[in-house]
């Protein structure tokens, strides 16, 4: 009898060890999931071959999506870095959180989504791109790139030094992700991981490793690139944020013959005597082995532009190609390393109960309207990429076109935790799609506000709505609207805000937008008729 008991009893010692042992390692359904949310800074949903593959293929990114949601129209609130940032910590637009522009300073003391999940036991962390000019609350642990950070030997700020790291900031990012998640994988509790990379953000420095056997490659002209700006307010003709004033050190990585070249080539004039000086920079802060890599590929690059220099249209046709070889190798090395994060969950059994969450802190102009950069209410600005996989809860292949925004990430990683979504967060959680399902009464509009003037490429203040198929926008400085029918004109180029047929479509749309208005609580965006 007593062997029997003692039977049982090692029996179900044994149970209870395996059974620990699975919730340490995240593998029991029933366990918190961990949750890695990855933030790109300038992602152009168009530049991820899941959305298009016309420029690029992303295996790693598009692994995500086949293996969980890919959401079609997911906007943001405020296309600009550090506001972005703070919608996603707070789940409240930049007028409630506080965090309009990117000079502004983010406040940490409010509510946020790390300081929920820590209370509810989670590990949390964050590693790469902070850009909210504050010290982060919340967080178990982090690892903060200085202001925007560097793609070669990149500093980091730990909360008690700061470290310049040799090598490659995506990898190094990378690295220190998968060293939390090694160190915490058996410690019982689950993590909360932010992943923030510095790519493919401004000035577009590649890993040496993808310039060694590269070739520059031509890219067409996207259909809007010699736009005029005819038929539209000032705002879009006021924009220093052209392709063709692309910097010809700081940017398109030309050994420049006299400094005075970067003075004379246009756009962001404020910061031509220092953009320059900051590549050089970080070029000096490279290892002896990746200069030689880097002056192998881009100095005949250089003389072969000042052997032959083109002129006119030819030359901006250069400098787009030249910005876009540059632009997609750093959303390369992005994919590179998500792969290298699958891969370590795959390895370590810990894929199946992780939400894996992709995005981009906004979208990017890649020659649209003859631009770069953001900021605009315009689509390629205004959409971001998003992708999810967690394959405990959501379906295999789910694509939805719905419009969500990252104002609904918060509230998903709530829900996904097993908490409460707070009253106060102004987003809607996105698990009821996880199982491929259109729910019914979900948001049939967006509203978006930028805030910032009179700073980095002259974007005009503005608001406003977008449905599925009509954006109306006003900029309040100028006092001036424009409307897009997005069904006719997805290119945004015919301003139709005047035309007698969609008088009806301004009077629908701006009640409409009234609504929001008050919705969001947004007291800044009332003066307008």
């Amino acid at each position: 009898m007593f062997s029997r008991v003692l039977l049982i009893i090692s029996a179900a010692l044994v149970i209870s060890c395996n059974a620990n042992k699975k919730i340490a390692s995240g593998n029991k359904d029933s366990q918190k999931p961990n949750i890695i949310f990855i933030m790109t800074d300038d992602h152009a949903k168009k530049a991820m071959s899941a959305y298009s593959d016309d420029l690029i293929k992303t295996p790693n990114l598009d692994r995500i999506a086949k293996e969980g949601i890919q959401f079609d129209n997911a906007f943001v609130t405020n296309s600009l870095c550090g506001p972005s940032r703070a919608v996603f910590l707070t789940g409240k637009y930049s007028h409630i959180n506080g965090f309009r522009a990117n000079f502004d300073k983010f406040n940490g003391d409010q509510p946020t989504l790390p300081k929920y999940l820590k209370t509810a036991g989670y590990y949390t962390a964050i590693v790469g791109k902070w850009h909210l000019v504050s010290i982060p609350q919340g967080f178990d642990e982090y690892s903060i790139m200085i202001d925007q950070g560097e793609y070669y030997s990149p500093r980091f700020f730990d909360g008690k030094d700061t470290v310049s790291v040799k090598g490659y900031a995506t990898d190094i990012i990378t690295d220190k992700a998968i060293k939390i998640l090694e160190q915490q994988k058996d410690s019982g509790k689950p993590v909360f991981l932010m992943v923030h990379q510095k790519a493919p953000h401004r000035d577009w420095m590649p890993n040496v490793s993808d310039l060694e056997n590269s070739k520059e490659k031509y890219y067409q002209l996207p259909e809007t690139f010699f736009d005029d700006y005819k038929n539209r307010t000032q705002a879009a003709s006021l924009a220093d944020m052209r392709i063709e004033d692309l910097f010809l050190g700081y940017d398109l990585k030309l050994y420049l013959k006299n400094p005075q070249e970067e003075t004379n080539s246009g756009g962001d004039k404020n910061s031509a005597k220092n953009s320059y000086n900051w590549l050089l920079s970080e070029y000096e802060s490279m290892t002896t082995v990746q200069k030689a890599m880097w002056d192998k590929y881009y100095k005949p690059i250089s003389d072969a532009y000042y052997a032959d220099k083109p002129i006119g249209d030819e030359l901006v046709k250069w400098k787009y190609n030249r910005f876009m070889n540059d632009y997609l190798k750093t959303v390369k090395s992005v994919d590179d390393n998500v792969g290298r994060l699958l891969e370590y969950l795959d390895k370590k059994d810990l894929s199946e109960n992780t939400l894996i969450i992709y995005t981009s802190d906004q979208g990017f102009f890649l020659g649209e309207h003859g631009w770069f950069d953001k900021r605009f209410m315009y689509e390629p600005s205004l959409t971001m990429p998003l992708v999810m996989r967690y394959p405990a809860k959501i379906k295999k292949n789910i694509k939805t076109d719905k419009l969500v925004q990252n104002l609904d990430l918060a509230p998903t990683i709530l829900k996904a935790a097993g908490l409460q979504v707070p009253e106060e967060m102004q987003g809607k959680s996105l698990d009821v799609f996880f199982q491929g399902k259109s729910p019914e009464n979900w948001k049939d509009k967006i509203y978006y506000h930028f805030y910032e003037s009179n700073a980095w490429h002259q974007v005009q203040k503005h608001f406003g709505i977008r449905t599925r198929q009509y954006k109306l926008i006003y900029f309040y400085d100028l006092k001036d609207w424009e409307l897009y029918d997005l069904e006719k004109d997805p290119n945004e180029i015919n301003n139709v805000y005047k035309n007698p047929e969609y008088q009806h479509v301004n009077a629908h749309l701006k009640k409409e937008l009234k609504s929001l208005i008050i919705k969001y609580k947004d007291s800044s965006a009332t003066n307008f008729n």
